[in-house]
Formats: C-alpha cells, sequence, structure tokens
C-alpha cells in the first residue's frame, strides 16, 4: 500500500492491531506475576524456565513460517489463524492440573503468538510511511503500556483472591474480539500473489537448529554430553538451512537480506536486549516476593513502572532517528542501563525497595527506545517486498533472545541455589519464592542468603549481554542519520 492509500477501515484495523499487542504483551505481565505462585502450588521450581521457554520456543519456530505465509498467502488468514490458537493455548494454560500439561498448553499459546506478534507489526509497515511508523509504533505502545498497567494489578489481584489459572483466562475474550474485529474490518488488497513454493526442507534444518539450540539450553544443568551434542546438530542444522536458502528459488529466509550491516545490528541488538528483559521481567518479581515477602500484586508493580516508561519514551523515537545516528542512540542509552543493572549485582539484603522501582522506570525507558527503533529501522531498511520477512525475523530474534536467556538464567539460578545448599532442603527454597506461601522455614535469614546471591548470579549474566550489545553498535559501519 502506498502512503495515502492505506485502503478501508484503517481505524478498525488499528483498533484490532492495538487489541492484539495488548494481548500478546500482558500475556507477560500477566503470567510473571503469578511465577512465583505457580512454581509454589505445582512445585515447578526445577521447571520453572521451561513455563516461559515453552511458549517462546514455539514462538520463534514458527514465526520465520508465518511472515513468508503472511508475504505469500496474506496477511488476515495467517493472523486470524493465529489468533484462534493464541486463545486455546490460553484456555488449556488457565485449565492446567499440572507442570507438564501447563507448559505443553504454554507451547500451544507460543505456536499462536508466532502469527500474531509479527504481523502487528507488518500490518502497521503495510498502512503507514516510514515517516508516520515510529509515531504510529508508539501510539501501538500505549495498549503495551496500558497492558503492563492492568497485568500486574489484575494479575496480582487474581492471585491473592482467586488462583494463579485465572491469568490465563483473560487472552480467551481479548482473541475473540480480535479475530471478529479483523475479520469484519480487514479487508486486504486484490493483489496478485505468486504461488508459492513451500521450503519445506528449510523449514525442518530451521526447526531442528532452533529446537536444538533451546534444549541445549535447558539441558545445561542435566547431562553435557547430550548439551553438547544437541549444539552440535544444531550447528549442522543451521548450515544446511543456509545452503538451502541459497539455492532455493522462495527461499523462507533470503540471505541477501543480511547484507546490510546496520540492519544485522538491529537485529543482534534487539536478540540480545530481549534477553535482557526477560531476566527482568522474571526476576525482579521473585526478587520482591521471596526477600522482601511483598504480595504478588506490589510485586509486579515494579514492571508496571518499567512498561509505563516504556510508552513514554517510545513517543521520542521517531524524533530521535530523525537527528541522530542509530548508534550513538543505542550507546548513550545503554550506557547508563549498565550502570543501574549493576547495581542490581550489588544490592544488599536490605537494599531499599523504592530503588528497585527507579532501576525499573530507568530500564523500561532505555529499552522502549532502543527496541522501538530496531523495529522502525529494521523494516526501513530492506525493500518494501520483504517487510513481513523483516518483521518475522525481528520478531523471531526478540523470542529466541528470551527463549535462550530464559533456560540460561534458569540454569544459572539453580547452579547457585544447588552450590549453596549445605544440607538445607530444596524444598525450603521453593517454598520462600512466593510470598503467598505459609510453609515453616527453618533458617529464612540462610535462604534468604541462598536466594539473594542467586539472583545476584542471574543480573550478572544481564551485565554481560548489556556490555556485549554496546560492543556490536560501536561496531555498526553507519555514522549517518537514516532518512
Amino acid at each position: 500500500m502506498e502512503s495515502g492509500k492505506k485502503g478501508k477501515n484503517r481505524g478498525l484495523v488499528m483498533l484490532a492491531v492495538f487489541i492484539a499487542t495488548f494481548m500478546t504483551s500482558v500475556e507477560v505481565t500477566i503470567v510473571t506475576t503469578a511465577l512465583p505462585s505457580i512454581i509454589s502450588e505445582l512445585h515447578g521450581l526445577a521447571f520453572q524456565s521451561w513455563i516461559m521457554s515453552a511458549y517462546l520456543l514455539t514462538t520463534a519456530i514458527t514465526t520465520p513460517i508465518y511472515g513468508k505465509l503472511a508475504d505469500t498467502l496474506g496477511r488476515k488468514k495467517v493472523f486470524q489463524f493465529g489468533v484462534i490458537v493464541f486463545s486455546l493455548g490460553s484456555l488449556l494454560s488457565g485449565l492446567s492440573p499440572s507442570i507438564i500439561f501447563l507448559i505443553m498448553s504454554r507451547a500451544l499459546q507460543g505456536i499462536g503468538a508466532g502469527a500474531v506478534m509479527p504481523l502487528t507489526f507488518t500490518i502497521i509497515a503495510d498502512y503507514y510511511s516510514f515517516e508516520e511508523r515510529a509515531r504510529i509504533m508508539a501510539f501501538n505502545n500505549t495498549a503495551w503500556g496500558l497492558s503492563a498497567l492492568i497485568g500486574p494489578l489484575l494479575g496480582g489481584f487474581l492471585v491473592d483472591n482467586l488462583s494463579w489459572h485465572w491469568v490465563f483466562f483473560v487472552n480467551v475474550p481479548l482473541g475473540l474480539i480480535v479475530f471478529v474485529v479483523i475479520l469484519i474490518g480487514y479487508q486486504e488488497q486484490n493483489t496478485d500473489r505468486k504461488m508459492m513454493k513451500i521450503d519445506w526442507l528449510g523449514i525442518t534444518w530451521l526447526s531442528i537448529g532452533l529446537i536444538g539450540v533451546l534444549l541445549a539450553v535447558q539441558n545445561i544443568t542435566a547431562n553435557v554430553v547430550v548439551t553438547v551434542s544437541l549444539l552440535v546438530m544444531a550447528a549442522i542444522s543451521f548450515w544446511l538451512f543456509i545452503r538451502q536458502e541459497g539455492r532455493f528459488s522462495d527461499p523462507l529466509i533470503p540471505m541477501t537480506i543480511f547484507k546490510n550491516q546496520t540492519f544485522n545490528v538491529q537485529i543482534i541488538t534487539v536478540t540480545i536486549l530481549s534477553g535482557v528483559l526477560i531476566g527482568f521481567q522474571v526476576y525482579l518479581p521473585i526478587w520482591l516476593q521471596s526477600i522482601y515477602r511483598i504480595p504478588a500484586t506490589g510485586a509486579g508493580m515494579v514492571v508496571t513502572s518499567s512498561s509505563i516508561m516504556w510508552l513514554i519514551s517510545s513517543f521520542f523515537v521517531g524524533t530521535l532517528i530523525a537527528k541522530l545516528v542509530p548508534k550513538m542512540i543505542a550507546l548513550s542509552v545503554m550506557g547508563v542501563q549498565l550502570v543501574f543493572y549493576l547495581l542490581l549485582v550489588f544490592a544488599g539484603i536490605h537494599f531499599p525497595v523504592w530503588i528497585f522501582y527507579i532501576i525499573s522506570a530507568v530500564n523500561g525507558a532505555g529499552l522502549g527506545i532502543i527496541i522501538s527503533m530496531n523495529t522502525v529501522l529494521s523494516q526501513h531498511l530492506v525493500s518494501d517486498d520483504l517487510v513481513g520477512t523483516a518483521s518475522a525475523i525481528l520478531t523471531l530474534g526478540r523470542a529466541l533472545g528470551q527463549t535462550v536467556m530464559t533456560g540460561v538464567y534458569g540454569a544459572v539460578l539453580n547452579i547457585v541455589i544447588q552450590l549453596q545448599l549445605h544440607g538445607i532442603p530444596f524444598s525450603e527454597i521453593n517454598n520462600v519464592i512466593s510470598s503467598n506461601s505459609t510453609a515453616h522455614v527453618a533458617d529464612r535469614a540462610a535462604v534468604n542468603g541462598i536466594v539473594l546471591n542467586s539472583l545476584h548470579a542471574v543480573f550478572t549474566i544481564s551485565v554481560i549481554l548489556l556490555i556485549t550489545v554496546m560492543i556490536v553498535n560501536f561496531r555498526d559501519p553507519n555514522k549517518e542519520v537514516i532518512k
């Protein structure tokens, strides 16, 4: 669609996009708020990373496939399919009687989210020009910010007054609303679409590679031989995927898209920072509930302050991109982020609670600027016929970064806990994770020390990630404002 010829019902379609953004983002804020209660009730501390990883794994695998399908079959059918699958997964997650059933239901949710999340970006790109896009992304973040405000409060209320099962049910009516609005309002252009040659071999190699990497991360603490074997399998699969894409007539991901180094920097940046973000969203509420015994609602508010600042800062992205070189924006913002994450690494047992909210706000403001910039630039730096693919690659990077780092954080947390037990039962650590738990703990001070040291280790990983992504941006060859 050309600028000025955006099709009928643009407002209605954007409403569906905003609701879909709310639906997928409230999923994160509600689940992270409820996670301590889920872990305690289902006795799932050893599996806690899989509650997030199962969702993110299937999202990562399906995202590039949906991106290709959307460019060939059309946005509408693929988007509607994703919404229905996501809603069904939400319903089953809420009905979960066990940790294994919950993990499987979360995987189904991810299969739906793999279509919904990238297509919200793609539809915005279809309807708005580059000059308008940053502003519309900021408005779209309003839905994200609203979910961030409502999510922790609603999630905390449901956990404190009903049960964690209810936090998944809220997405079911939202999914039905999005489906109906798209059905009524989205009139896709009747363009001649070429017959799609499905790259089944490429899909197979990519899926095996992603599964290999993500399972390897999940098995870090279990079996070194299995982990190494999975990584070798993944490396071979990725090599075969790249070779397949180079010779297939209609590749799943055209390798030519990676010729622009500044585009590559955007994808690498969003991948790594998504890993930083998931650590913050999952482990800061755990910190406040387990150490400070703050109820789920109060602990969730720390994520809310981050999300609100993300929303506010995203409105400045268009102005910043128009005036400054992208690498300078990224380096300046991440330098500030680094200072505040270092505070989490060295925070003591009596670290003032109010400082967590300041750290949260700075985290949200910084990530809101950089990740919004990554989204706009990654679409702008490719040709029009590759916008859907670029959006899918960006979303894949976000999902992959979160999935890998969820496994890494979980492994680090469990390893550091195990190293400090010295006769203290692991079940006692499990019992203090949720502020709702009333189980007796023999030595609360010792257990708090174990949890705190483990959380320090988690945020040390985040600091390493921030330093890494700063180096990547420093090496971006682009030294000019992008227009």
